[in-house]
């Protein structure tokens, strides 16, 4: 059977086969299956755009955000400040205490523990939900909330996050 792959007959015979089966399949299989598939991705498209422009017409802050600060390593005290600021958290408000960054099985990553003291529910949802739509790559791990007794609207929020790099 070796001997039968070393006679150049084979060859002069098997490579002009191929030569122009190849056409022929490209022609007869694979077009007709690109050309369906093309038509099924056009109908997801059109099916999902009504879809994408509500969620662009609810949330269109993503836009903003969307591209920004991607060159810029990610740096938990720039991020937090800068949204703490935007949501009008002072300064004195939370403590953050950021962990190393940590590689495990190729994936980078840091944690980092934050706690913020007296704020009201709203200005923490605020908080959160523009933290979790700037950085998409951010969790958050544990969350603990703890009302401040004798006030009707005033918490202590312990926050666990790990961003992934």
């Amino acid at each position: 059977m070796n001997e039968f792959y070393k006679h150049p007959l084979f060859y002069f015979i098997a490579v002009p086969i191929v030569l122009i089966l190849w056409p022929l399949l490209l022609w007869t299989v694979y077009l007709p299956r690109v050309q369906t598939d093309f038509k099924k991705q056009i109908e997801q498209y059109e099916k999902a755009l009504p879809v994408m422009t509500e969620i662009l017409s609810v949330d269109s802050d993503r836009l903003d955000f969307a591209g920004k600060d991607a060159s810029v390593d990610f740096d938990y005290a720039t991020a937090i400040n800068k949204v703490a600021q935007s949501c009008q958290i002072p300064e004195a408000g939370y403590k953050l205490n950021a962990g190393l960054v940590i590689s495990s099985g190729g994936q980078k990553s840091q944690t980092a523990n934050l706690d913020l003291q007296d704020i009201d529910i709203e200005r923490f949802a605020n908080f959160i939900s523009t933290m979790q739509v700037r950085w998409s790559n951010l969790q958050c791990t544990k969350l603990n909330l703890r009302k401040v007794k004798g006030t009707k609207n005033t918490w202590d929020v312990d926050i666990q996050m790990k961003y992934y790099f």
